[in-house]
């Protein structure tokens, strides 16, 4: 039985996962974190998320849940995701990370820590994504730069960073695939009298509003025609189930960072 812990569990993906990992045969819940001073700290997480008793204390402490865990869901921010991997890493424990806004420095810190214990990164979860980031580099490459390509992405209006990590992945897999430098040759959004558009150019635009879960388009614009691919999540269940298929997976590889177009093996 792989035993996982959830940080940020009070959250609303950390609530979904606990209530998910009920429903799963061979991984079970083991702990739950959430930052300190929380107010309901050492009451039972399995009540707290509407499921019963699952007599799992909700706990302030990381070291409190490590020593019973095999492997951590972490959905919060760059900071204390950085903290828990570091503190995880020394106790032998590997990570499933979905928490987004890395900047490359903090992603550098992630591969450094995860150099003897295996770790798990990726900014979507969700198995339709990763299966469009493998297609996008083959279209980008494929339809060259006499396409413009625009990405659209739209979540709910309590999301912290912008664009999401999804759309910054999309453009990075799809400057790589034409020889763009992403940092370069992304412009995020447009305003006022910018000119023509540049042919080198990657549109990103970040749309907040209401309780959207989570769209992703991207667009191949070309003289005469345009293909679009569109991926929209329905529900968190998306990407809680990809993170606890994550984590069955994660346990039994060799030391490094891995995706999850890794653990699909596409």
């Amino acid at each position: 039985m792989i035993r996982a812990a959830v940080t940020g569990a009070m959250g609303r993906m950390g609530q979904r996962i606990i209530q998910l990992l009920q429903e799963e045969e061979g991984i079970c819940l083991s702990g739950a974190l959430e930052k300190p001073g929380h107010p309901k700290a050492g009451m039972d997480v399995g009540e707290l998320s509407g499921i019963g008793k699952a007599h799992v204390p909700l706990s302030t402490e990381l070291g409190a849940v490590l020593e019973g865990c095999d492997v951590i869901i972490d959905f919060t921010f760059p900071e204390i995701s950085l903290k828990n991997i570091r503190e995880a890493s020394a106790a032998g424990k590997s990570m499933v990370i979905g928490t987004t806004g890395f900047s490359e420095k903090e992603i550098e810190s992630l591969r450094s820590f995860s150099r003897k214990v295996p770790n798990l990164f990726a900014p979507n979860m969700s198995l339709g994504v990763n299966l469009l980031l493998k297609l996008l580099p083959e279209v980008a490459r494929t339809l060259g730069k006499d396409f413009d390509v625009e990405i659209v992405e739209a979540h709910h209006h309590f999301k912290k960073d912008a664009p999401s990590g999804t759309a910054v992945r999309m453009a990075e897999v799809i400057a790589s695939a034409l020889d763009l430098d992403p940092e370069k040759s992304c412009v995020h959004g447009r305003c006022g009298k910018v000119g023509d558009r540049g042919r080198n150019e990657i549109g990103v635009h970040a749309v907040r509003g209401g309780d959207i879960v989570g769209e992703h388009t991207v667009m191949f614009c070309g003289a005469g025609e345009r293909l679009e691919f569109v991926h929209k999540a329905g529900s968190r269940d998306t990407f809680a189930k990809g993170a606890i298929r994550a984590a069955r997976w994660i346990v039994s590889q060799k030391p490094g960072l891995y995706s999850m177009i890794d653990m699909l093996g596409i």
